[in-house]
């Protein structure tokens, strides 16, 4: 069952993985979620395409409800990810052959920049320090892409629409150099912000703790939540490496005490 974003979650919106085990060359995203699922097909699990919007763990056996059925569960792993900048906007018709721009300097930064040059005519990243936080091999893959262009030391200060289009759509943005206080034009006919993640944790309504930032606390060396028989694996109870091959570590860290969990109670 899925929350927010469609069965396989970010990985599905990845050109291409390079960390994961077992693929020297690297696999696509779709392609390692699709290889995913029919692994957990084999060994009889049943995927309902669904929506989560509400759970109950006031009880046990545990409730979790989409807009059109309720499952009962005697156990639950919460798994859902987090939320970022959809790289799927940028395929929307007016981007199509403009400039874009994005803020940030991460690998999702990296990410995104590369998949817009399939659509734009270029794509500048504004950043607001001298290096990048992303990976050496993100940096490298947006650094030498001819349509990239990297605005160091720089942060946006104001935004215009376009005239030409009765204003309706963003014309360009006012960038100020934070080293030499020069603000300077860039048309641009896209912006997007890609400088944080939001954990998919809104649908639990507070029934489990969560950190300050919305990640679901787990308990240290385990994935135990703060309701017992409740577990939670990838990026959403990780808020530091989030990345696909810690995320199925936790999973099946995850399956391993969910599993414990249903022999201790007879289930």
């Amino acid at each position: 069952m899925a929350n927010g974003v469609a069965p396989g979650g970010q990985l599905t919106t990845t050109s291409e993985v390079e960390n994961f085990p077992g693929f020297p060359d690297g696999i696509n995203g779709i392609e390692l979620m699709d290889r995913c699922r029919k692994q957990s097909l084999r060994f009889g699990t049943q995927i309902l395409i669904e929506t989560v919007n509400k759970v109950d763990f006031s009880m046990t056996p545990f409730k979790v409800f989409t807009d059109s059925k309720a499952v009962i569960a005697n156990s639950v792993i919460v798994a859902t990810g987090i939320s970022a900048c959809a790289v799927c906007d940028g395929a929307a018709p007016i981007f199509r052959n403009k400039p874009l721009a994005i803020i940030g300097g991460g690998d999702s930064a990296m990410e995104e920049a590369t998949f817009l040059t399939k659509y734009a005519t270029m794509v500048y990243i504004i950043h607001r320090r001298d290096t990048f936080k992303a990976s050496k091999i993100m940096q490298q893959r947006a650094l030498t892409n001819p349509r990239i262009q990297v605005l160091w030391n720089s942060v946006v200060v104001g935004a215009y629409k376009d005239e030409n289009t009765n204003n309706r759509v963003l014309g360009g943005l006012k960038v100020k150099n934070m080293v030499s206080g020069e603000v300077s034009d860039l048309k641009v006919s896209g912006l997007f912000f890609v400088i944080g993640h939001e954990p998919a944790t809104k649908f639990l309504d507070g029934q489990l703790e969560l950190h300050s930032y919305g990640y679901v606390v787990t308990k240290p060396g385990t994935t135990q939540t703060s309701v017992r028989g409740v577990f939670a694996a990838r990026d959403v109870q990780d808020k530091k490496y989030r990345q696909a091959v810690t995320a199925a570590s936790t999973g099946c860290m995850a399956a391993l005490e969910a599993e414990h969990y249903l022999q201790e109670i007879g289930s």
